[in-house]
């Protein structure tokens, strides 16, 4: 039995548990109820979670617990057993390329025999996708994405290989749209863009054709920002104006907020010249969400205050505005939800360059140090990412002695 193999599985486990809101003692009293037994402590959780043992008959009750497929957990469990070859995470690119045809993706088959669908199949649809963004919140690209290519492959052979009204189609359009946004969020997050950006390409061609404006919005403005992000500054810009423009003056304002949040970037990110538009965008995007007296999609469930307020500082940040930056992300960072590990790390990072460009570099060693210890296990290329940036922004300051323990104990 392959020692890493069962680490890997431990820490998945953690992961789930983790994401439950369970402590180790409240998933083995949950299981003892399920399986109607008391012969199960926090202990033998905690073996499981360190890879010295992994659980066989309890597979079927952590499955409903933590409310994943028990198909996933057998198999994750088969490998740590070294019953299985370990996944190599699939290339999302060409799984969908074997996938979905050249011309129409989502354009009806000639014809169609399989089995007629109602409005309950299209409502789980939804539902799942909405749990793997909850899973997002916790979890990271590398952990998360050959669920979520699974997830997403499902959802198009659903959608192609059975009969439904109309309505039911659209329905499973939007899933299907929302499905390729988290995935193609999930994608750029493990490092894969190339395979994100034609995720995202797939869901906006699904949303349109679902009518779904605000849905098509959200996808073209995810993939502006990852264009933001990677090096196509131009085009980021332009991509998320154009998501704005798609998403209508109608839409809800959480839409309307996230997508000006997008567009502020992209300015920010484009030149620091742009100062005066990324920052105006930061307003109406202020403004989006004060107003907003309509329901908002339910893949907008997370945006709110201090999302925005994270965005004004990082702009804040990157126009080199520390004074104004520092106060609003320690403002924010001391009352975030410690189990969104990810986000967490991301925007110490951005607080840990804004103490350094404000000349503080011993608060920015403690900040980076912090960074990187809750980013040490992550398998997101954004947190790898930002490692090395902040380790690069503390360089000048080797000789301060704060510094100088930090860029030596995290020098790999």
């Amino acid at each position: 039995m392959d020692k890493e193999q069962r680490k890997r599985f431990g820490r998945y486990l953690a992961q789930l548990r983790q994401g439950a809101r369970l402590s180790q003692r409240q998933l083995a009293e949950r299981l003892c109820v399920i399986t109607g037994t008391g012969s199960l402590t926090r202990n033998e959780v905690s073996r499981w979670e360190r890879g010295e043992r992994v659980p066989d008959s309890w597979l079927p009750a952590l499955a409903t617990v933590l409310n994943v497929p028990l198909t996933e957990l057998e198999r994750a469990a088969a490998c740590a057993r070294g019953e299985a070859p370990a996944d190599d995470l699939p290339n999302p690119a060409e799984t969908l390329a074997l996938l979905l045809p050249d011309d129409d993706p989502f354009g009806p088959l000639e014809s169609t025999t399989g089995r007629r669908i109602g409005s309950s199949t299209a409502d789980s649809l939804a539902a799942r996708a909405h749990g793997l963004r909850l899973a997002d919140d916790v979890l990271t690209g590398g952990d998360l994405l050959g669920p979520a290519l699974r997830e997403f492959r499902a959802a198009v052979r659903l959608y192609r290989e059975t009969s439904h009204t109309e309505e039911i189609g659209r329905a499973l359009l939007t899933s299907i749209g929302e499905l390729a946004q988290i995935t193609g969020w999930i994608a750029s997050d493990a490092g894969q863009h190339d395979s994100a950006e034609r995720i995202y390409r797939l869901g906006l061609s699904a949303a349109r054709e679902a009518g779904d404006r605000a849905l098509a919005g959200h996808l073209a403005s995810s993939l502006a920002y990852q264009f933001s992000n990677t090096g196509h500054e131009d085009k980021g810009l332009s991509l998320a104006r154009a998501a704005l423009e798609e998403t209508g003056t109608d839409a809800p304002g959480k839409t309307r907020a996230l997508f000006l949040d997008r567009v502020a970037w992209a300015y920010t990110k484009t030149s620091t010249t742009n100062a005066q538009p990324a920052m105006r965008a930061l307003g109406k995007a202020h403004e989006a969400l004060a107003e907003d007296s309509d329901e908002a999609p339910t893949w907008a469930y997370w945006v709110s205050s201090e999302e925005l307020e994270v965005m004004d500082a990082r702009v804040l940040t990157e126009l080199r505005k520390p004074l104004r930056a520092v106060p609003l992300l320690t403002k924010v960072l001391d009352r975030y939800d410690v189990t969104r590990a990810r986000e967490l790390a991301l925007y110490l990072s951005w607080l840990a360059v804004a103490l350094t460009d404000a000349n503080e570099p011993e608060e920015a060693a403690r900040t980076v140090r912090r960074m990187l210890d809750l980013s040490s296990d992550l398998t997101s290329k954004r947190t790898e990412a930002r490692s090395r940036v902040v380790l690069a922004k503390l360089e000048p300051f080797r000789d301060v002695p704060e510094v100088g323990e930090v860029l030596d104990a995290y020098a790999a």
